[in-house]
């Protein structure tokens, strides 16, 4: 009876007691005040920081680092071209009428940053260029009478926008992860403004 309460206290010593581990994802890997980190949680569309903030200018700059959390696998395989949105703004107060934003996708191995519009309600998208995870990436985006004009790193494209003349006032667009689905974990983004 000893031996069979004795071998009961050993499992229950070596199968009782094991450390409960909670996930918890990495801190950006990019600490700079200058900086601001967005956020996108799992399963979230969204980042954290997305209030509204009018925009009424005709061209935005801005600085983008992002870690390895920038790579993920879509669980359907077609949904591995989605252009997820990075930094923009819109033309008025609905951006899928009018608007022009860096996107980004994690596709054949690489990072690749696209010129992503809607003008006059057609979705317009065109590749500029990959880029490296942990670089530090010079973005803008202007307006150039009939034309958004894109530059990555001194890469540069231009994609038709439906409105004539300056900037119509519009609001700020922040990270946001889809297509349809949503970010599969934590996302780190951190965005310097420029202007």
């Amino acid at each position: 009876m000893k031996k069979i309460l004795s071998a009961f206290c050993l499992l229950l010593i070596v199968f009782g007691c094991s450390k409960n581990e909670t996930l918890i994802a990495p801190a950006p890997i990019y600490p700079n005040p200058n900086y601001i980190t967005y956020t996108i949680l799992q399963g979230q569309h969204y980042c954290d920081k997305n209030s509204f903030r009018p925009f009424n200018a005709n061209q935005m700059a801005f600085k983008v680092k992002f870690d390895s959390t920038a790579i993920y696998q879509s669980s359907n395989a077609a949904n591995q071209f989605d252009i997820n949105k990075l930094y923009g703004f819109s033309e008025g107060q609905n951006h899928h009428i009018n608007s022009a934003r860096i996107g980004w996708v994690w596709n054949k191995n690489a990072l690749r940053l696209y010129a992503y519009v809607y003008s006059d309600s057609t979705r317009k998208m065109k590749e500029i260029t990959a880029v490296g995870i942990g670089e530090e990436i010079s973005c803008s985006i202007g307006i150039s009478g009939k034309q958004y004009v894109f530059s990555v790193n001194k890469i540069s494209t231009s994609l038709e926008r439906s409105i004539e003349g300056p900037a119509v006032a519009g609001y700020w667009l922040y990270p946001y992860f889809g297509g349809d689905e949503t970010a599969p974990h934590n996302i780190f983004i951190d965005i310097m403004d420029a202007i």
